[in-house]
């Protein structure tokens, strides 16, 4: 059996074929992983909002799920780094560097999810505390976090292991995983939580429980596998020049992830001080305009792995390509969004409360931003692109200045000027412009590629990009 980790790898389309119909085929199935992911989590709000109440709300969102992200997010940053690794050696047919990396990384997610466990259950109260959690939402928050760090193992490892096969090009697998598991906590939201009447210990144990299974759907998937990424348990284990290769793409995306929850929390503090009705509202709509991020997301995991197996393969043209495709698909998404959720978002906050008060307010936060998503798309299209190729340093700083450090910088300065909402809000688009400038001259200047180019030691691009001929898209 173990012939098989040398067994040539599935065939996929990634670095052959019509760019926007692979882009689309590769997007698609990551899109509806992420709608699943966004709606078990979205479950949670709803179930709670409707059946405990608003206090229960804001504690399953708010300050919980930024405090969360600070935590998931880095990892999860790191994981990426997986993926771009795993992506430019399968690109380049590197098969006996594509079993390192999967060995190294599925024990990266071990022992770097047994650390964080121990760490948030020590800085859980603390950190609740420092953010202005008000006294009739702690104890809901607090269990909640508790539970779920319990199950941060399990994160870790479902989000390395998808990552794996979607490195590959295997994106369907990871989706049937998100699908049970969305399914999963659902049901047990609704036993634990309406039948047995938990209330936000019952919704934190459903997603704990959820967390497992997905978990292991994705490690018995990689063990059972007859390809090259096939998991062997007894031979993991750090292999240095391997952990060096993810970290250095890993540990910017996950600080570069982090610098937003960084500046969510400033926000989230800021909110804190309008009270419980406000912090549901925006509760809420952050689950709602969750939904639109999912997209975006998956436009930016699908450029990452494209570019990045396209650079394996030393296919220039076609990554500038499929950069152009990507900016173009994601920016109609973004305007349909918009017209959508501005239109429309009176019944979707019915979702998730009846109370009048959290509505209005919840509306009148989605009808300010939704107009300004479309000011977003090079930051994640790009970011992606660049990362792609293992540049993912310079993404990071100009994400944290332009977007987190400018952000503080805005709600400290002017919030005690005009403390309304729309103060906190207009950080958002103010932010999401100026970065985006600073991407598009970055990859308009070209360096990102050329200097990745020389560092590894592949062929330069020829002819120079003004005079290639294009590449077919249609």
């Amino acid at each position: 059996m173990r012939l098989l980790r040398h067994t040539a790898p599935v065939e996929n389309g990634i670095t052959e074929g019509v760019i926007w119909k692979q882009l689309l085929f590769f997007f698609f199935p990551i899109l509806l992983g992420t709608f699943f992911q966004q709606l078990y989590n979205t479950a949670d709000a709803i179930i709670v909002g409707k059946f405990v109440g608003k206090e229960a709300l804001a504690a399953v969102g708010g300050t919980t799920g930024t405090l969360i992200n600070l935590f998931v997010n880095l990892f999860v940053g790191v994981s990426s780094g997986t993926t771009v690794t795993i992506a430019q050696h399968f690109g380049g047919h590197n098969y006996d560097d594509v079993r390192r990396t999967v060995h190294t990384s599925i024990l990266m997610a071990v022992v770097g999810g047994l650390c964080m466990t121990v760490l948030g259950l020590l800085v859980s109260r603390p950190l609740l505390t420092a953010m202005g959690t008000p006294a009739d939402i702690m104890d809901h928050a607090l269990t909640y976090l508790r539970v779920y760090f319990f199950g941060i193992v399990a994160a870790f490892l479902y989000n390395i292991g998808s990552g794996i096969l979607r490195a590959v090009g295997d994106t369907q697998r990871p989706l049937y995983f998100l699908m049970a598991a969305c399914l999963t906590n659902i049901f047990l939201d609704l036993i634990l939580v309406v039948v047995f009447r938990l209330g936000v210990l019952g919704v934190a144990l459903a997603t704990l429980s959820s967390q497992i299974l997905a978990a292991g759907l994705v490690i018995f998937t990689l063990m059972h596998s007859n390809q090259v990424y096939r998991l062997f348990p007894e031979e993991l284990k750090f292999t240095p020049h391997v952990l060096r290769s993810v970290l250095k793409v890993g540990i910017p995306a996950g600080l570069q992830s982090n610098m937003y929850t960084i500046s969510n929390m400033i926000i989230q503090s800021a909110i804190n001080t309008f009270g419980t009705n406000t912090i549901a509202a925006w509760t809420a709509f952050g689950k709602i305009d969750g939904f639109f991020w999912m997209i975006l997301s998956a436009y930016g995991i699908s450029v990452t792995t494209f570019v990045g197996q396209n650079f394996g393969a030393q296919k220039y043209d076609r990554i500038r390509q499929s950069v152009r495709i990507c900016l173009g698909l994601t920016l109609g998404t973004a305007v349909f969004c918009s017209f959508f959720l501005y239109f429309f978002c009176e019944p979707i906050f019915k979702i998730f409360t009846d109370d009048l008060l959290v509505m209005t307010e919840g509306m009148q936060m989605l009808r300010f931003l939704v107009p300004f998503y479309a000011t977003y798309i090079c930051i994640e299209v790009l970011s992606g692109a660049i990362r792609g190729v293992g540049d993912s340093l310079v993404p990071m700083i100009m994400t944290g200045c332009g977007v987190c450090l400018l952000r503080i910088v805005w709600v400290f300065a002017a919030l005690p000027l005009r403390h309304e909402m729309t103060t906190v809000m207009f950080s958002y688009p103010l932010t999401w412009s100026i970065t985006s400038l600073l991407f598009v001259i970055y990859y308009l200047r070209g360096g990102w590629l050329r200097r990745r180019i020389a560092k590894c030691g592949y062929e330069p691009e020829s002819p120079t990009p003004k005079e290639s001929a294009p590449v077919s898209s249609d």
